[in-house]
């Protein structure tokens, strides 16, 4: 039997989808290896209206949580749970809130050429560990060629239009069918759960989803 498809509704500045890929992939190393999942990553937008150059982060955040101290004693909660995956969250190095339309355009096309899930750690990598704005154009190619694509390649596909209908339409269906927050992992397109849930809850699922196509 073919593996089943496992889309995963994320976004690169969502900090919970971060810790929920590393969650997903402990859950692997509990999924017998015939039924481990072929991954696709789609993409959905924390913030659609975000201006194409992104936004300041302190005014993101103040916008966002209403005050930036709000704002620490939630990044201080993800940050104790980013621990435990061993992420180390760099909040305070993230300077700039992007646009995601690039890096999800980015994430799409990398996918089409077998390095989705290279480009979608490097680029949780380069945000969340670093503070690099990957709604910048030259950022996005250095990300993309440390996973492995053709630099200049990335470089004029990011300087087309190609794959924003993609993007749109994509984080149009997440809502159309409910997703209303991420990440939300959907298996066969017949069995869901959103949020960073833990490798047992994730394996759980993958084998129940098993078991029932069995019989």
């Amino acid at each position: 039997m073919a593996n089943m498809i496992l889309d995963i509704f994320s976004d690169p500045v969502c900090p919970w989808c971060y810790i929920g890929k590393r969650r997903f992939e402990r859950a692997l190393d509990l999924i017998t290896p015939e039924r481990r999942p072929q991954i696709r990553w789609r993409a959905f937008m924390l913030n659609p209206d975000m201006p194409s150059d992104g936004m300041e982060r302190n005014a993101y955040l103040a916008l966002k949580f209403g005050s930036s101290q709000r704002a620490m004693e939630l990044y201080s909660m993800i940050s104790k749970a980013g621990f435990e995956e061993d992420i180390l969250f760099a909040f305070g190095d993230i300077y700039r809130t992007p646009s995601t339309v690039d890096p999800h355009r980015l994430i799409g096309w990398a996918g089409e050429r077998g390095h989705q899930g290279e480009v979608v750690d490097a680029m949780f990598q380069a945000y969340f560990l670093k503070g690099v704005d990957i709604g910048d154009r030259a950022n996005l190619v250095t990300i993309a060629s440390t996973a492995g694509l053709d630099g200049d390649e990335v470089e004029a596909f990011l300087a087309s239009d190609e794959g924003v209908d993609t993007v749109l339409a994509e984080h149009n269906l997440a809502q159309r069918i409910g997703v209303n927050g991420v990440p939300c992992f959907i298996l066969d397109g017949r069995y869901a759960v959103s949020g960073a849930q833990s490798p047992e809850v994730l394996q759980r699922m993958i084998d129940s989803a098993h078991e029932t196509s069995a019989a």
